[in-house]
């Protein structure tokens, strides 16, 4: 009974780490981050998995991420800017956005 209970909530967790997952992939979409940039290709900007990749292991970067996609910037990922986002986007809205590219 103990297993099956620890399979059960096990099973939970992950089925609500794929709903936050989707929640925030849906919150790319509304606030247009997906236009320039993809889960797994380059668009205009790079595609999320290779910003993961890139900072893997550097839980650092989350707050500097964040302040880059508010502020915008150029030149880490090629010649292509990438514009502000703030005020239009939420700051909490970017907080989750740059915390599940990082997850990837």
């Amino acid at each position: 009974m103990k297993a099956l209970m620890m399979i059960a909530a096990a099973g939970a967790l992950v089925l609500a780490g794929q709903a936050n997952a989707d929640d925030a992939k849906a919150l790319a979409q509304k606030s247009g981050c997906l236009a320039c940039h993809s889960v797994d290709a380059k668009v205009l900007g790079p595609a999320y998995k290779d910003v993961a990749a890139k900072y893997k292991g550097k839980p650092e970067m989350e707050a500097k991420l964040v302040e880059k996609v508010k502020k915008g910037g150029s030149g880490v990922w090629g010649p292509i800017p990438m514009p502000a986002n703030s005020p239009q986007v939420k700051d909490e809205d970017i907080k989750t956005i740059v915390h599940w590219v990082l997850s990837l």
